[in-house]
């Protein structure tokens, strides 16, 4: 009688194509470094400046905020500080590639997905500014990768790496628990089932657990704060989020290269020496419906939408077989690179960006722009107090805040404050501050809450950006009140 054996059926894999790769990797290392330094800080970046040493903060998981300080010793300078970025963006390439070759793509859809990844819009927006999604970047295509392996290899000990490396990733954020929610749905959902019937899995999760218990015993012990953030972030995001997360997914790699990872996600479903690994496909819907439920930001299926461009380019590297088309790929990827470097990075003379519809596209680009001309403003607004000892200053954002924490020093401005997320926490105005100069849109909540409060200006960035900050209030007001009383009324989430 003849049986038919779910099991894998080892298969030979192409080697490394390390000179492809090492090409477009090093170019894109390049690239990153080159333009770090320029325009400035992006506001999360200096919110990570202000942070002390710590297993965890009411808004995040330390991970980013360690790496921000540390690279900031090398020279506390904006292109320090993104030095982690560009590693984990030239990184993560590799892990991409990898996950292409798992699928048996050659070094010609190696060389593409190296290409088409690395100058796409996710990968440069997030390989140019240090902020959490940067380091998400590698460890999402990781665990994937390791799952791939178990999968496609039949070789259950890379459940155990999958598990490590979630564990790691609960240090930078949370939401690699919706990957693995989503992978674990998509396993049930299209198979193969008899993973789950042996115990590789399930060591990887209990992996999982214990690398990430500090972080959850941290988590536990506060209350549980990022259930809070999510749902701060929902009440504040949602709306907008549960639309353009829609569009986004089709500039993760570029509009031009939507059509590759749509290749991916149909082929996992229809290939039959992919079957073992097509959980990614069903995988990916769960994702999106999280993402959906959530309604955070609009880039958190990102990460999926990269698995799935690595694993079509296989498919698109079968159809490129003639030298004709090979050269429109070529052109495709060059010209999909070119537009997706103009619209992410630093490019574009600070002075001319204003007139130009980046910073409406790119938020990241209009959040590094004006931070010192803002904290300028603000310390001749305290020059001309009668007694500037006597001043405290309230920033009502991080970015604000930790602006004027940045430069506020060398302008001899006094320590500022903030109610926003984690910094309500960090310091409170010392008491003996009757004359409070505060910054941004808690405005009308300042004059609610002391006895008299002066518009004297408004930021003003002199370069017709329109980012956050442009156009907000500085008040100076008096304080009659007890900080206990007032302090708390400052503090909020989003």
């Amino acid at each position: 009688m003849r049986t038919t054996s779910s099991r894998v059926t080892p298969r030979p894999l192409p080697p490394f194509a390390t000179r492809t790769v090492a090409v477009p990797a090093v170019v894109l290392c390049l690239l990153l470094t080159l333009v770090s330094g320029s325009y400035g800080y992006h506001r999360d970046e200096l919110y990570f400046r202000m942070l002390p040493p710590a297993w965890g903060y009411l808004d995040q998981p330390p991970l980013t905020p360690w790496l921000v300080r540390s690279f900031g010793l090398v020279a506390d300078e904006v292109w320090a500080v993104r030095i982690p970025a560009t590693l984990s963006t030239v990184l993560a390439l590799v892990v991409v590639v990898l996950i292409t070759r798992e699928f048996g793509g050659a070094a010609y859809a190696q060389g593409l997905c190296a290409w088409g990844f690395g100058f796409g819009v996710v990968p440069l927006l997030f390989g140019h500014v240090m902020l959490t999604a940067s380091v998400d970047l590698v460890f999402w295509p990781a665990v994937v990768l390791c799952v791939v392996r178990a999968l496609l290899r039949d070789a259950p000990g890379w459940w155990l790496a999958a598990g490590t490396i979630a564990g790691l990733a609960t240090y930078n954020k949370l939401l690699i628990a919706g990957l693995l929610v989503s992978l674990l749905a998509g396993l049930v959902v299209t198979g193969p089932r008899r993973v789950l019937s042996t115990p590789w899995p399930w060591l990887g999760g209990a992996l999982t657990l214990i690398v990430a218990a500090p972080n959850l015993v941290y988590q536990a012990a506060h209350g549980w704060p990022q259930l809070a953030m999510g749902a701060a972030l929902n009440e504040n995001n949602a709306a907008d989020t549960r639309v353009d997360m829609w569009w986004f997914l089709f500039l993760t790699v570029g509009p031009p290269l939507a059509l590759v990872w749509c290749l991916g996600w149909w082929h996992l479903l229809r290939r039959t020496d992919w079957r073992p690994a097509r959980c990614i496909a069903a995988a990916f819907v769960v994702l999106l419906v999280l993402a959906f439920a959530a309604g955070g930001q609009i880039y958190y299926p990102a990460g999926l939408v990269i698995v799935l461009f690595a694993v079509g380019c296989v498919p698109a590297a079968a159809i490129m077989h003639s030298p004709g088309r090979r050269r429109a790929a070529r052109t495709t990827v060059a010209v999909n690179a070119v537009a997706c470097a103009v619209i992410t990075l630093p490019v574009i003379p600070v002075g001319v960006l204003g007139q130009t519809p980046i910073p409406g596209i790119n938020q990241l680009a209009r959040d590094q722009v004006g931070w010192p001309a803002y904290a300028d403003q603000v310390a001749d607004v305290v020059r001309n107090l009668p007694d500037p000892s006597d001043a405290t200053l309230i920033a009502t954002n991080y970015g604000e805040a930790g602006a004027l924490h940045r430069y506020g020093p060398d302008l001899g401005l006094p320590a500022v404050h903030s109610g926003h997320n984690e910094l309500y926490h960090l310091s409170a105005p010392p008491e003996d501050a009757r004359t409070v100069v505060v910054v941004g849109e808690q405005a009308e909540l300042a004059r609610s809450l002391f006895a008299s409060c002066e518009e004297v200006t408004r930021l003003d960035n002199g370069l017709d950006v329109d980012n956050e900050e442009q156009g907000q209030p500085v008040l100076v007001c008096e304080r009659t009140r007890p900080w206990s009383e007032l302090w708390p009324r400052f503090r909020h989430l989003d």
